[in-house]
């Protein structure tokens, strides 16, 4: 038995109340979506934050974006474009999360793909996440954008220099890729900090798909996984990011490049190091 309208209004208020205690909207930020059937769409109503919301604030609208529901001082979010385009391309869609988490909106204004084949939980219930060019806010160009990524397998896109929009079978399923989305995005911005990332290599994601294929989610990348696809240019720019230098060179006190094992590679001697920080200084003069 379907859940009643005022129940899915309900849970679109709880799921926009953790939205807003995790941080991932700020101020009105956001909107959220549930498909009740065919034609009839739910969403939040616009201006409002999604800590505040109440089942009586939220709007129903159809797949043309015409209001069937709203009451006085609300109307639907001027993004639900977004939501719709969505449940068009995908009929498999039953809700959607549009939001701004901090952590994975980095990537997108930073322009930095999200890598793949390094964290298991984000491989199996993500997969490879892919950025859409950025298009104005409210726009049609906005959902527009979207269209290309849409794919049976994708439940994530990030939108370039604007946020995230995540979307599954149902609204806790399209939150928790949200929370799943955020949760990786810092774990990799830990991980940049600390200067290493370690990639699951060709077998190990191979077995991983198979795995996840055994939970229901198809992903094409299994037919090419063991041939190394995962990773190969999705990951470059963010690699390049970290320090080229080799992770167990370090110098002691005396300018001596060496390894773990304390083999010296190379020594600065000190009249070297004066005449390079001469240069230095002559280059910064002259350029006064």
């Amino acid at each position: 038995m379907a859940p009643s309208i005022y129940k899915v209004k309900q849970d679109m208020c709880d799921i926009g109340k953790r939205i807003w205690q995790r941080g991932y909207c700020a101020g009105n930020e956001g909107n959220h979506s549930v498909r009740v059937d065919k034609n009839r769409v739910l969403c939040t109503p616009t201006g409002i934050s999604k800590g505040f919301l109440r089942p009586e604030m939220i709007c129903m609208v159809d797949m043309e974006n015409k209001v069937l529901e709203a009451n006085k001082g609300y109307k639907p979010s001027s993004e639900v474009k977004i939501h719709l385009q969505i449940y068009k391309t995908r009929d498999d869609i039953g809700a959607v999360v549009h939001s701004h988490p901090p952590h994975a909106t980095a990537f997108a204004v930073a322009g930095i793909p999200l890598p793949e084949g390094i964290h298991p939980e984000a491989e199996v219930f993500l997969g490879r996440v892919p950025t859409a060019q950025y298009a104005t806010p409210s726009k049609q160009d906005l959902a527009d954008s979207l269209i290309p990524h849409i794919k049976a397998e994708t439940s994530a896109i990030l939108m370039a220099n604007h946020g995230s929009v995540t979307f599954d079978k149902d609204l806790t399923g399209a939150y928790y890729r949200l929370e799943i989305l955020d949760a990786y995005s810092r774990i990799l911005l830990l991980a940049k900090q600390l200067g290493k990332v370690n990639m699951l290599d060709s077998k190990q994601m191979y077995d991983l798909l198979e795995v996840k294929q055994q939970f229901g989610f198809n992903d094409p990348r299994l037919s090419c996984a063991a041939d190394g696809c995962i990773g190969s240019t999705q990951n470059q720019p963010f690699l390049t990011m970290f320090d080229a230098r080799p992770a167990s060179a370090v110098c002691d006190a005396n300018g001596t490049v060496q390894s773990h094992g304390g083999a010296s590679t190379s020594t600065v001697s000190d009249e070297s190091f004066e005449q390079m920080v001469q240069t230095i200084t002559d280059q910064i003069m002259a350029s006064r």
